[in-house]
């Protein structure tokens, strides 16, 4: 099969914010997909999106499918920008459609949708002026998020706030500086989860993985913050949580767990693989926080494929599994 490898190529500009290219992959997770295709009898091309026309390489170039990571270029519905070149050009792709990448990188709209279809997830409140009136409902702790990033972008300890003068400084900072409105909601205390959905002939939810941030005690920091995520692993900062997958739950909770990831995924509509972030309270009600239809696939650093190893997959297996499902819905298609 001929594929095309669609991605953004991660990048350093100091005249960017820190955090601006979180979301885009490394080179090194860019060869290792094109090295599990090859390894599968596929010939791959990888494309930044970033510089050439999309239109006029698809015009140049006959691929049989295209594997897509790429998170676009700008705005609240970047992550559809490809899917929907691709669609108007007739080529199959890997993933999501544009439809539902457009609405998981909306916090707040996934969250009402999820409400809707009674999966919990934490009260919340969408600030777009910075001078609303907090619902008197919500509880303290608080959490504010930019509401349309992804890869904790505009998270970090100081996030969590415990009175209104915080909060509303914190919401004015996240409007200002991400040009968006700044989601708040409840600070779930729990257990961190996220959970991998994958199709493959069939769908399926792989091992949970729970994230124990108790070893990262020097950092400060207790859940998936920017830096957290950026700099996993560095010991010098204190950024090292352990691992535990399966999650350390019983068999009922566990099932529970399993339960909220697979409704997330089919009620957000997404395709042949997403990840679902959880946290487990005190009470043991899996709140779902929110779900990557474009999850990372750093075959060394990335849950997702931190799951689908405890599946008993290599990585190889796994990319050529996601490879497969969108041509069965190819050929469902045709």
């Amino acid at each position: 099969m001929k594929i095309a490898l669609t991605c953004n190529l991660k990048k350093k500009d100091t005249t960017k914010p820190e955090d601006y290219f979180s979301e885009w992959d490394s080179e090194e997770t860019i060869n290792a997909i094109c090295s599990a295709l090859k390894s599968k009898g596929h010939s791959v091309e990888a494309i930044d999106v970033e510089y050439p026309s999309l239109f006029s390489y698809f015009r140049k170039n006959r691929v049989d499918m295209v594997f897509n990571i790429a998170e676009g270029k700008y705005g609240k519905f970047r992550e559809s920008e490809v899917p929907a070149v691709l669609d108007y050009l007739n080529i199959p792709y890997t993933g999501s459609d544009t439809f539902s990448l457009a609405l998981a990188l909306n916090k707040a709209l996934t969250k009402r949708i999820l409400k809707a279809e009674n999966i919990p997830t934490p009260d919340f409140q969408v600030f777009s002026k910075g001078n609303e009136k907090l619902n008197p409902e919500l509880k303290f702790p608080l959490i504010v998020k930019p509401n349309c990033e992804g890869s904790a972008k505009g998270i970090n300890k100081s996030n969590v706030v415990n009175n209104c003068e915080d909060l509303f400084k914190k919401v004015n900072d996240i409007i200002s500086i991400y040009n968006q409105e700044a989601l708040v909601e409840e600070f779930i205390e729990g257990k961190e989860l996220t959970v991998g959905v994958l199709e493959n002939g069939k769908t399926a939810v792989l091992p949970i993985l729970e994230i124990d941030f108790s070893s990262c005690q020097r950092s400060g920091e207790y859940f998936y913050t920017w830096r957290m995520k950026e700099y996993q692993g560095n010991t010098e900062l204190g950024l090292v949580p352990t691992f535990h997958c399966p999650a350390r739950l019983d068999k009922e909770t566990e099932e529970r767990v399993k339960e909220a990831a697979l409704k997330t995924h089919r009620a957000v509509g997404c395709l042949d693989i997403s990840r679902t972030d959880i946290r487990l309270d005190k009470n043991n009600t899996p709140y779902v926080l929110e779900i990557n239809p474009l999850p990372g696939l750093d075959p060394k650093e990335s849950n997702f494929p931190i799951m689908a190893y405890a599946a008993g997959m290599k990585y190889e297996d796994l990319i050529e599994a996601i490879i497969m499902s969108a041509s069965e819905r190819k050929k469902a298609k045709n």
